[in-house]
Parts: structure tokens; C-alpha cells; sequence
């Protein structure tokens, strides 16, 4: 069960009501995750487009998004987080991922995969060092990653694994219920990240960033207080 209510997108008026609109156009919805951690509604704020940017494919990203969807996929498996679980199989079809290939991912035999390519077999692999925190010593993985991915492909790879293992470790913590299969599919139509809204976005943060001694700090946290409610199912 839920530890938590989750912020309501019609309990929100202005700058609050206004992130919740630019989740939506840089993630295809508003997922439980955000609801929940808008509770501390700032950092939420400055989570997301790096949320987005490291996750999905762009311009500025030199991966595409079917081998960073494998690395989430193996992340999430590997710390059995459903919430991100269900959520990346669903963006990861919209990537190219065959149910197949998910079962291949999630397997301990995904090395002998006769779909997945040596390259995503690989960062697989590595996600799954990341995740375990034994990366730092296998210098043989390291080598092997260092022979097909550029440094800043490596950097990109390892920053999607890690991302993962803290959003795994948020949904856990926290309970986050996981949504009906026709929310989660809603994450498909955000394969595909739109530099100009994550322009428009972080050019809007900070145009409206309070002063530091600002009121608007505790007011817009008060604000996230008053608009959180329980579903009447997990109320019950």
C-alpha cells in the first residue's frame, strides 16, 4: 500500500499547476512517481529535465533509446523495482524492445542472446555491475565497454543505470503505486525528447525562480501539502 497521498493535478493552482502541464509534455503524462514526490515540490521541479535528458533520446544524447531502455529495464529488474519496471518495458516497446528481448534482458543468460547485439548485450552487462556496485572494481567489464562505447557513451550508459537505481530506490521507499496498463502506455509518446520544451521549461524555472528570502518558497510547499489526497481505494 501506498505510504503516502498523492498531489492532485486539479487541487493545483499556478507555478505548481504549471510544472505538473511540463511533466506532461516532457514525459507524455503525469506519473505516479512525480505525483509523489512533488511533496517536496523544488526538488521535483529541478529532477525533471534531467529526468528527461538522460533518459530519453535526443539530439544532445549520443545513445538512442532502445539500449537506454535496456539499461533501465536490467537496473530496475536487477533491484525488482515493478513501478519502473512496468513503466520501462512499456517506453522500451516504443523504443523497439520485443517482449522477447525483455525477457532476455531480465534473464542472468542475457549474454547469450541470439537478438540482442554485442554493443547492447554489453551495456547491459554494465548496468547490471552499476546496479550491483561492483563496477568500480571490474576492470575487465570496464575494458571490454572501453572497446566499443566512447567515453562520454560510457558516461551516458552508467548516468541512465544510476539515475534508475535512485528512482528504483524512491518508488520503493516510498510505495508508489504502480498505474493501469492504459496510464503506463501513456510513456510512449515520450520516447523522443523535444529540446526546444526543455528549453522552454528550465528558461521558465528560472525566470520564476524566487529570490532567496522569498515567501514563495514555503508557499508553493504548502500548496503541494494542500493538494495531496488519497485514492479512495488506498484510503480503504
Amino acid at each position: 500500500m501506498q505510504r503516502m497521498p498523492k498531489i492532485e493535478r486539479e487541487n493545483l493552482t499556478g507555478d505548481l499547476a504549471a510544472f505538473f502541464d511540463a511533466v506532461t509534455g516532457l514525459l507524455g503524462r503525469v506519473p505516479n512517481f512525480y505525483r509523489t514526490i512533488s511533496h517536496a515540490p523544488w526538488y521535483a521541479m529541478l529532477l525533471l529535465p534531467f529526468n528527461a535528458s538522460v533518459q530519453r533520446q535526443w539530439a544532445g544524447s549520443r545513445m538512442t533509446g532502445r539500449i537506454k531502455e535496456m539499461v533501465v529495464i536490467k537496473t530496475s529488474h536487477v533491484n525488482g523495482c515493478q513501478y519502473c519496471y512496468a513503466h520501462n518495458t512499456a517506453l522500451g516497446k516504443a523504443a523497439g524492445i520485443t517482449d522477447d528481448e525483455v525477457v532476455e534482458i531480465s534473464s542472468e543468460d542475457f549474454h547469450q542472446s541470439q537478438t540482442l547485439s554485442p554493443g547492447e548485450k554489453l551495456a547491459v552487462r554494465w548496468a547490471e555491475a552499476v546496479t550491483l556496485n561492483k563496477a568500480a572494481a571490474d576492470d575487465e567489464l570496464y575494458g571490454q565497454m572501453k572497446d566499443v562505447f566512447s567515453d562520454a557513451e560510457i558516461v551516458e550508459l552508467t548516468m541512465v543505470s544510476a539515475m534508475f537505481n535512485m528512482i528504483n530506490r524512491l518508488n520503493d521507499s516510498l510505495r508508489v503505486p504502480v498505474e493501469d496498463a492504459d496510464e503506463i502506455n501513456l510513456i510512449k509518446r515520450s520516447l523522443n525528447m523535444d529540446p526546444a520544451k526543455v528549453q522552454a521549461y528550465v528558461s521558465w524555472v528560472a525566470e520564476n525562480w524566487p529570490e532567496a528570502s522569498s515567501e514563495r518558497f514555503a508557499a508553493m510547499n504548502a500548496e503541494a501539502e494542500g493538494a495531496a489526497s488519497w485514492a479512495k481505494e488506498a484510503a480503504e
